[in-house]
């Protein structure tokens, strides 16, 4: 590693170890600082600080530095800062079009709902109200067919065949529904 840290007898007397520790603490302070300044974030200035001398204590074989290494630390610590920055940028205007997004889909599945809603009611009205009677008894109050048919002092099967006009007319009108319903109203 050609460095201008080189210059000084620790390399040559030490080795590259007491070399690059040396360089780290003599300059950590001053680059997590100016880091600090750039980020506005201690933790993240930190890292960045210690990413640039991990890369410096990788490369060292096969890189040189022509400038002196103060001003190397400093340049690697600001274009780290800089992708860091730019990373954090693209993550936030990610995060805000998943938010609009979300809302955008939490407000369709409201209107999609409404509609729904609408549409069911709508369905319901237009059934006979005998058919109308058992099929709410059953959809919406959960009773058994026979619990229906005691309530209403009707036969089972005249309750079934209720329940059989009520699904066969409310797939027919709420055909473009019918997906949703399906979950919504098992046996439609």
């Amino acid at each position: 590693m050609e460095v201008t840290l080189a210059k000084s007898e620790t390399v040559a007397h030490y080795g590259p170890e007491i070399a690059f520790e040396e360089a780290f603490k003599s300059n950590f302070k001053a680059l997590h600082a100016y880091a600090h300044t750039l980020l506005q974030d201690a933790l993240m200035a930190e890292e960045i600080v210690q990413t640039v001398f991990l890369k410096l204590w990788e490369n060292r074989e096969r890189m040189t530095i022509h400038t002196s290494l103060r001003a190397y630390l400093y340049k690697s610590v600001y274009h780290e800062s800089l992708n860091y920055l730019k990373h954090k940028k693209v993550q936030r205007k990610y995060m805000e079009e998943a938010m609009v997004e979300q809302k955008q889909r939490q407000t369709d599945e409201l209107t999609a709902d409404s509609e729904l809603r609408h549409q069911l009611h709508a369905a319901l009205q237009r059934l006979p109200e005998k058919c109308r009677t058992v099929f709410q008894l059953s959809r919406f109050e959960e009773l058994r067919y026979h619990e229906i048919a005691e309530r209403l002092g009707i036969s089972v099967k005249t309750v079934e065949a209720h329940m059989g006009k009520a699904l066969k007319l409310l797939r027919v009108r709420l055909a473009d529904f019918l997906p949703v319903l399906i979950v919504l109203l098992p046996n439609l």
